[in-house]
Parts: C-alpha cells; sequence; structure tokens
C-alpha cells in the first residue's frame, strides 16, 4: 500500500484551496470587525447612521408592506361592532355639517378676502419629520417670537437619549409631534402667547378666525411621495394665513412641498374642497395661536368653538352624518372620527365600537395607488383611549404591536409603547409594562406621561 508522503499532505491542491479558504475568511472578518469600528467613530456614525437606517427600512417595507398589514379587534368584539353600527349611525338626512356650516346668527359678516402677512417662511428640510415643529416656529414667528425652529425641535422632538448622535440623528425615529405637544411647547415656552386646540372645525370658523387676524393651523393628511419615494398617505401640518372666497380657496403655507413662491411651500392655495376632504382625516382639528392680552378676541373670533364640549360634540355630530354619506377612503376616516369624537366626550365603549368598525373598513380598502393609510397610529392615538377604559386591554396590545411592528420599520412610537405598557400592567405583566414605558421616555426624554407612570411605580426611567 502506497503511504501518504507528508510533504505531499501538507502542500498539496486541496490543501491549499482549503488554506485559501481560511484567508479569504479572516480577511473578511477582519473587514467586518474593521467597518465596525470605523463606523462607531462619533462623526462617521453621525453621518452613515440615517442612510443605513433608510436602507433597513426600504428592506423591511420591501419585504412586509405596511399598506397589507391588517389590525382585527377581538373577535367578538368586531362582530358586535358590526351589529352595533347602524344603531351609532344617525339617517342620513342632510350634507356634511364641515362644507355647509354658515355663520350664527350673533357673528357679523366677513370680507370676502383676506391674507395675512408679517410671518417667516420656514420649512421642514435639514431634518426628519419636522412638520410638526417647523409649522408651528413659522405660525410663532406670525406673533413677533424671536425663536427658530430648533428650539420647537428641542422642546417637542428631542430624539434619543444618546449623547453620541447629533440633533437629525436623535431625532429621526420621531415619526409624529403631536397637537397637544404643540400647544404645550406654546402654553409654557412662549412668554405671553397661548393656544387653542379644538375639533369639528369648517370653513367658515378657519375664515372668521383669519378674519380677526388669527391664523390657523390645521393638522391634515394627503397623498404625497415619501421619503423612500414611494406615494403614499401621510399626516402633516398645514399654515391657513388666507382665503379667497371669490375662487374658493385658501393660502396656505406649506413647510414641505417646493411649488410656491421661490421654489418654496409660501403661498400655495388650497381649494375649499381639497381642503376639507384632507382635513377630514384629523377630524377636523385646528390649533390657534393668541397673545393673552388678545384673550378676548380670539374668544369672540371662535365663536362656540370657545367651548371644547360644544366643539366635541359637534365634531360627532359631523362625523356620525359623514359616516351615511361618504364611501370608501373617506367612510373610513368618517368612522375613525366618531371613534375619537366619543373618545374626546369621554364615551369610551362606543367610541371602541366606532373604532372595530373603521377598522373593518379599513380592511376592505383598495391596495393602490392611493394605499390604506397605514400611518393612521402614529398620528393618532384615540383607539389606544377605547380600548383601554372599556378594559380591553389585549386589544391595546394587540394594537400597539400591530403600530409598531407592521406599520413601522423601527418600533419608535412612544405613545403606542406607553398605552401598552399600561395595558400589560392591566394584565399583571409588571416587568414587562415597566420596558415598555421606560423605551417610552428613552424615545422622548420629554414625554411626561410615561415618567407620571414610571414615577407611580417607583421606577426612575
Amino acid at each position: 500500500m502506497h503511504k501518504e508522503n507528508p510533504f505531499f499532505r501538507r502542500f498539496s491542491p486541496h490543501r491549499n484551496h482549503s488554506n485559501r479558504w481560511r484567508r479569504w475568511l479572516g480577511a473578511a472578518l477582519g473587514l467586518i470587525a474593521l467597518a465596525f469600528l470605523i463606523y462607531n467613530i462619533p462623526f462617521v456614525h453621525d453621518r452613515l447612521a440615517w442612510r443605513i437606517s433608510d436602507l433597513r427600512s426600504q428592506i423591511t417595507y420591501f419585504f412586509n408592506p405596511p399598506e397589507e398589514a391588517i389590525f382585527i379587534p377581538e373577535e367578538n368584539q368586531a362582530a358586535v361592532a358590526s351589529a352595533t353600527a347602524a344603531a351609532l349611525t344617525p339617517a342620513a338626512t342632510r350634507t356634511p355639517l364641515a362644507i355647509t356650516a354658515t355663520p350664527f346668527p350673533t357673528e357679523d359678516p366677513i370680507p370676502p378676502s383676506i391674507s395675512l402677512t408679517g410671518f417667516k417662511y420656514i420649512d421642514q428640510y435639514g431634518g426628519w419629520n419636522l412638520c410638526g415643529p417647523a409649522t408651528l416656529a413659522m405660525a410663532l414667528t406670525y406673533w413677533g417670537w424671536e425663536g427658530t425652529r430648533s428650539d420647537v425641535e428641542d422642546y417637542v422632538k428631542p430624539g434619543l437619549n444618546d449623547p453620541n448622535l447629533d440633533r437629525v440623528a436623535r431625532g429621526k425615529p420621531d415619526k409624529n409631534v403631536m397637537p397637544y405637544e404643540m400647544e404645550d411647547f406654546v402654553d409654557s415656552q412662549v412668554p405671553g402667547l397661548q393656544a387653542v386646540v379644538r375639533v369639528g372645525g369648517d370653513i367658515e370658523r378657519v375664515k372668521r378666525l383669519i378674519a380677526a387676524g388669527f391664523p390657523v393651523v390645521v393638522e391634515k393628511g394627503y397623498t404625497e411621495r415619501d421619503a423612500s419615494g414611494k406615494i403614499s398617505w401621510l399626516g402633516h401640518y398645514l399654515f391657513v394665513t388666507g382665503y379667497d372666497d371669490l375662487q374658493e380657496r385658501f393660502i396656505v403655507q406649506d413647510v414641505y412641498l417646493k411649488t410656491g413662491e421661490d421654489g418654496t411651500g409660501k403661498n400655495l392655495t388650497s381649494s375649499y374642497e381639497e381642503f376639507i376632504n384632507q382635513w377630514r382625516s384629523f377630524n377636523y382639528l385646528f390649533l390657534v395661536i393668541y397673545p393673552e392680552e388678545r384673550l378676548e378676541d380670539v374668544l369672540r373670533a371662535l365663536g362656540p368653538f370657545a367651548d371644547e364640549q360644544w366643539a366635541n360634540e359637534r365634531a360627532l355630530e359631523i362625523a356620525q352624518t359623514e359616516s351615511t354619506t361618504l364611501s370608501g377612503f373617506d367612510q373610513y376616516f368618517a368612522w375613525f372620527n366618531v371613534g375619537s369624537s366619543h373618545v374626546r366626550l369621554f364615551q369610551y365603549v362606543d367610541a371602541a365600537f366606532a373604532y372595530d368598525y373603521a377598522f373593518q373598513l379599513y380592511a376592505g380598502l383598495p391596495n393602490d395607488v392611493a394605499e390604506r393609510p397605514y400611518r393612521m397610529m402614529w398620528y393618532q392615538t384615540g383607539p389606544y383611549w377605547a380600548y383601554y377604559y372599556s378594559g380591553r386591554y389585549q386589544d391595546v396590545i394587540d394594537l400597539a404591536n400591530y403600530t409598531l411592528y407592521e406599520t413601522i420599520s423601527e418600533p419608535t412610537l412612544e405613545e403606542s409603547l406607553y398605552w401598552r405598557g399600561l395595558a400589560r400592567l392591566a394584565l399583571g405583566e409588571t416587568d414587562n409594562a415597566i420596558a415598555d414605558l421606560q423605551e417610552s421616555v428613552r424615545i422622548n426624554p420629554n414625554f411626561w406621561a410615561g415618567w407620571q407612570q414610571l414615577e407611580a411605580l417607583g421606577i426612575s426611567g
């Protein structure tokens, strides 16, 4: 029998091939380790983190399209929602109030057109998800405020509690600034100015506020090309500074679009019809800023909307009427607004049934170029209130999981984490609840609701 030559064994082609693969593997691992070290150098990390996050988001959305995800409430609750939808919906006896509203008898006539000036146009570029801070900063400049968009951003959207990241990288995961956060900034951070938020607004009320010298911020939804280049439904803030009844349109300042003056979103126009259609998805919510010494003037301009209870009841009436007169996407928004209005009136069981039906309508929406508005729960938290205060804790958890893991590439919505934490606490899952609450304040260090709950549990953060 031939005895293998040790020399041959050492330098055989098979062994050289094996060694070559080991060297390549070692080199590859070394390059990966080097890349990891370079990536974690602070100035490199700041410049690359958001690009890598974007790539991860695109990959996630490609394999798990968020518009295809559907939230389904507990089966028995969904059945009750269908059975009670008719009982919750009044007979359609007139067209939607938001379009046909008229001045109240005691109010004076207003001019047919007005265009307010004196504000500084501010856009949202140079960061992420900054439409709220930019729009609010612009609205504040109308009243002589000398701050910057960054001043607003640092308070309402401080971003991840990570000192190794710059402002842009810290703030990117925060997808939205809520109206209550904007109202709180004005009330607590801008001496001499206050803000008021109402729902159930209409064209006539916006015009009357503008005519009295009070420009209006509204929250709306629209279909636009997002940061990934994909056409989809988005939530947005708009600063309304004028109107023209002859042409039936508003003059608006848009911090995102670039189709206005000087290639910006300055002095764009929005027809009354378009305005209503986009405003509907946020229950006709509006925010007005006013100097403290002009309280009587703004109350007069608000008219009956000065009474928040009245405004909430009006919003419910509009939503109930529209739920019978509209179809498709608009009917879904109308039913969602029914739920949101019930929440504002502390009618949580009725709200929960309305949301159940809205989610059923959502599941039946077409998946075309307009796509399902899968970002809805990024901007509105009414269903959490309704399900939680109806004792439906598992639906709170399921909805939060759907929102955090099916509609977004990273679970970075502090409100969803907060409500999931409350529901887990109610079910006795204390450790999981604390983890959710801690994560909510890590994502937004100024999220006072999360801090209050942690303090109540004796946890420092």
